[in-house]
């Protein structure tokens, strides 16, 4: 049984109402409303913690959605999820894909960021950790030039690294 089908609590069940109203009254292929709907049990597994199943569910989704955009929302998705679970190389390689297939995505740039950052924490070496630390600094400048208001700690990284001149972005 779908996930959607086996809510339980109101939330989840309005929620489900409401994205199966709005579904059938868009014009949608059935390829469409099937990417949607393993889209939406996807989520709904993440939320839960379930990633083994909400990965599945972004695997079937992925296999019928062809806009690019919604694509880069499912691959995002999988890139939380696996970068939650520390396999970063993994996450990161679902946040590039992301990126590339959407990039006006500021959130899958930022964490890469956060995640070349952590690299560069966590290494022994200083030359590997600086190679690192401007990788982040590159990501999190693209971010920032998407959306300017937000990654405050990033911004203030930035410049108290003297990695980037702040000031560029206003």
């Amino acid at each position: 049984m779908p996930r959607s089908q086996r809510n339980d609590n109101f939330v989840d069940q309005t929620f489900t109402v409401i994205a199966d109203t709005i579904l059938k009254l868009f014009p949608a292929s059935q390829r469409e409303k099937e990417a949607f709907a393993y889209y939406r049990d996807g989520m709904s597994a993440q939320g839960d913690g379930e990633y083994a199943e909400a990965l599945a569910n972004y695997e079937e989704a992925l296999k019928l959605e062809e806009n690019n955009y919604d694509r880069s929302y499912i691959l995002y998705n999988m890139g939380l999820i696996h970068a939650s679970n520390g396999d970063h190389d993994r996450a990161l390689d679902y946040y590039q894909q992301a990126a590339e297939l959407n990039p006006r995505m500021p959130q899958a740039l930022n964490n890469m960021a956060v995640i070349f950052h952590y690299k560069g924490e966590q290494s022994a070496d200083e030359e590997t950790a600086n190679q690192f630390f401007d990788l982040a600094a590159d990501f999190w400048i693209r971010a920032i030039r998407l959306a300017p208001n937000n990654y405050i700690e990033a911004q203030n990284w930035l410049k108290t690294t003297g990695r980037a001149d702040i000031n560029q972005f206003f």
